[in-house]
């Protein structure tokens, strides 16, 4: 997105005034009356591009405050990878370190930015389609096509971390609170993200930017949230990935390291892009990835049983994916996103520019998601497969790992341990576990050998955040045992 970002930041950083007092729909600046807010195309195109900055969010280091500030996806890892088996704190001190033990609460700062970033992005989407008719006749479907992405994108984080959520679909006047804070069941939520991923599908084409966007986005996401429901649309999934894999233009890059050191590869099919030193461009998460360069002492810190499956299961994605911290033999930091691709050196540095102002891409979908999505869905719960196709998929993830003896048949364990190592660290393992039906058990026998007794069911949703069901007036309601 470095090649889109500063347009929008010019017009959106004037119209978006975030009010303090209603995350959930922040309103423009009074300067801005709302029926004059988009007056050309060229204005609908900046507010569309400020979506993205509302996803791309704010680094630590531009502002440390911990509240009312929009993180967008730079917190992410705190509320799937480190709320699964994979990763954890290097200390127990602070909100972040709450997550690894299953101590979060409704008072987590992480947690209320989290959804505020959310529904920022929801709010900002809405405001397009809500002055749709101001663009060009003939942009008219495209625009909405990507706002309509943008807003299933964020529906699908929130309801798959929240549960029922209130379901906002045009810009309402703060005081409305029924809209704002009545959460509505998770069925009315997936039929929403459906349909606009279905426009987005019919509506967008794969020739613009991967940091936007785009028919096989749309196609990758829609195949996700078919495999997450209740009950699976597993054929649908199927179709989905199978339009992407008949797409040329994506394939696996032949060397694991380049799919995150080289930016928009043939293997990218959405990511969230960021610039290196650029204090409201950048992103922070590369930093709190390292043992010592952050603003605490490790995030994000490999887990000694994951260790394990690499060693076991990893080929040569094992060397790319961790390493020994060098500050510190009790811990093991993740090899993806270090800072702008530097690892430190001698003297404490990551490259030449802060490492807490990185300009690594956050990757959102990627190739290999489809492929193990493909045989997922033609796995279709059942516990082995012996499909032509899916072997196909399969193996060529497998290949590129250098574990090339060929595969007879597939089964549902050996599914979960490959999209474990191949995308470990990409914020994936802990909804694969719930959609697979093995959350609980998975995460309460880690719980029982790390040591957190804090560990009940509650964990696999989060808290609705205090200051929303407070802000609701007792329209609000919690979710269980917090």
């Amino acid at each position: 997105m470095k090649h889109i970002k500063y347009l929008a930041f010019v017009l959106i950083g004037v119209m978006f005034s975030c009010n303090e007092d209603d995350f959930l729909n922040p309103i423009p600046d009074s300067r801005v009356v709302v029926t004059s807010y988009f007056n050309s195309d060229e204005e609908v195109l900046a507010g569309i591009l400020g979506v993205y900055d509302a996803i791309q969010g704010i680094p630590e280091e531009t502002t440390s405050n911990s509240s009312l500030v929009n993180r967008g996806v730079q917190f992410e890892y705190l509320v799937t990878e480190m709320r699964s088996d994979n990763t954890r704190s290097a200390t127990t001190e602070g909100s972040k370190a709450d997550f690894h033990r299953y101590l979060v609460d409704a008072n987590n700062v992480e947690v209320e930015d989290y959804y505020a970033s959310m529904y920022e992005i929801i709010f900002r989407a809405n405001n397009i389609l809500d002055f749709i008719e101001v663009a060009e006749e003939g942009n008219r479907a495209a625009y909405t096509a990507e706002s309509k992405f943008l807003r299933a994108y964020a529906y699908f984080n929130l309801v798959r971390l929240f549960g029922d959520v209130p379901m906002v679909t045009s810009v309402v006047n703060p005081t409305q609170s029924e809209a704002l804070y009545t959460r509505v069941e998770t069925s009315q939520i997936y039929d929403l993200i459906i349909d606009d991923l279905l426009i987005a599908v019919d509506d967008l084409n794969n020739s613009g930017s991967k940091n936007r966007a785009s028919k096989a986005a749309a196609q990758a996401l829609l195949a996700k949230v078919y495999l997450t429901l209740p009950n699976p649309n597993y054929i649908g999934a199927q179709q989905m990935c199978e339009a992407i894999i008949g797409t040329p233009q994506f394939t696996l890059l032949p060397d694991f390291y380049d799919v995150f050191y080289q930016e928009l590869n043939d293997e990218i099919i959405f990511s969230v892009g960021y610039s290196s030193g650029f204090s409201e461009d950048a992103q922070g998460f590369s930093s709190e990835f390292t043992a010592d360069a952050g603003r605490q002492d490790g995030l994000n810190i490999v887990n000694n049983n994951l260790i394990a499956d690499f060693e076991a299961y990893g080929g040569n994605r094992t060397s790319v994916s961790y390493f020994q911290s060098p500050t510190s033999s009790d811990l093991t930091e993740v090899g993806k996103y270090l800072p702008d691709g530097y690892m430190r050196d001698e003297d404490g540095n990551y490259g030449p520019n802060p490492p807490r102002l990185a300009g690594n891409d956050w990757i959102v979908l990627r190739y290999a998601d489809v492929l193990l999505m493909h045989v997922e869905s033609i796995l279709a719960g059942a516990e082995v497969t012996g499909n032509q196709a899916a072997i196909t998929s399969f193996q060529q993830v497998r290949d590129r790992a250098g574990l090339t003896t060929p595969v007879t048949s597939i089964t549902r364990d050996d599914l979960i341990m490959e999209r474990r190592v191949e995308l470990a660290f990409e914020n994936h393992r802990f909804f694969d576990l719930v959609r697979f039906g093995i959350a609980d058990a998975v995460l309460s026998a880690h719980a029982s050998e790390m040591g957190y007794p804090d560990y009940t069911s509650r964990a696999l949703l989060l808290p609705i955040p205090n200051r929303e069901i407070n802000l609701s007036g007792g329209l609000m309601t919690q979710n269980p045992g917090y």
